[in-house]
């Protein structure tokens, strides 16, 4: 790794203060070309580097590693009075995120066998996910010291930026009669069978296993309940940790197409 990537890498995690996913993910994009053409990242020149990013025909891996690019080469700018250089992103079809209805979810949980803490684990993380909105870094890295009544403090949010989630009664029931029946202790929640903290892939797994989508459909559907729901924007970014409202506003799409999708299946003058 280069002198300059690695002042790069100790910018983004002292200074910028990112999520630990997030500079692996940078480090991994950057180091990758460093190893390719074993040369500094900072002497290749556009050709050679927009020649490395062709091979990567998936629009939304391509454009995260020329979010990588773009930001290295404007800290070199900065700091060390580089070339500036600006890669613009591939234009990538705008798709409306994966969610699943309140009874689609409901539905799922009613075939969870309970009579574990096995069992009850699973349908209460379930429950909790779409009760909260909940990244599943965050979920599964929340501690019992981090609830008060029918609150949590999010303490491990993306960029650890900490945020207050409300949470509905019904998940804080399911929790808690896992809790009693979970065999271990522990500061975390979360436990797998051993005792120790749930991994993302064990997550993921039981997400696969019930409801057949990763954890973090769970997040677009605890968002678009609320937005369906009448909730306002800048609320749903506040309790999803959202930097920006522009990563929220992704969610009124949804709600258009719910009024469409209303419309057409209700109106007279819509049917055919």
């Amino acid at each position: 790794m280069s002198a300059q990537l690695e002042a790069f890498i100790e910018y983004i995690t002292i200074i910028k203060a990112l999520s630990r996913a997030s500079i692996e993910a940078y480090t991994n994009d950057l180091s990758h070309i460093e190893a390719f053409y074993k040369s500094p990242l900072i002497k290749i020149d556009e050709v050679k580097l927009l020649k490395y990013l062709a091979q990567f025909e998936n629009k939304r891996t391509l454009n995260r590693k020329l979010s990588s690019a773009n930001a290295f080469f404007d800290f070199c700018f900065q700091e060390f009075n580089s070339q500036q250089i600006k890669f613009k992103f591939s234009k990538v079809p705008s798709t409306l995120p994966k969610y699943l209805s309140f009874e689609q979810i409901m539905q799922a949980l009613s075939l969870i066998d309970r009579s574990s803490w096995i069992g009850l684990r699973d349908y209460a993380l379930i429950l909790f996910l779409y009760a909260t909105g909940l990244r599943i870094s965050e979920c599964l890295s929340i501690e019992h010291t981090d609830f008060e009544q029918q609150w949590l403090r999010v303490r491990h949010g993306k960029g650890d930026k900490e945020r207050i989630v409300p949470i509905a009664k019904e998940a804080i029931r399911a929790m808690k009669h896992y809790e009693r029946e979970c065999p271990f202790e522990s500061t975390k929640v979360w436990l797998n069978y051993k005792g120790k903290s749930l991994s993302r892939i064990s997550a993921y797994k039981i997400a696969q296993k019930y409801l057949n989508v990763s954890p973090h459909v769970l997040r677009h559907s605890y968002a678009t309940a609320l937005i369906v729901g009448g909730a306002d924007l800048r609320v749903v970014q506040e309790l999803l940790g959202h930097a920006s409202l522009l990563t929220t506003q992704v969610y009124t799409h949804i709600q258009k197409h719910n009024l469409k999708e209303t419309v057409f299946a209700h109106h007279p003058m819509a049917r055919e």
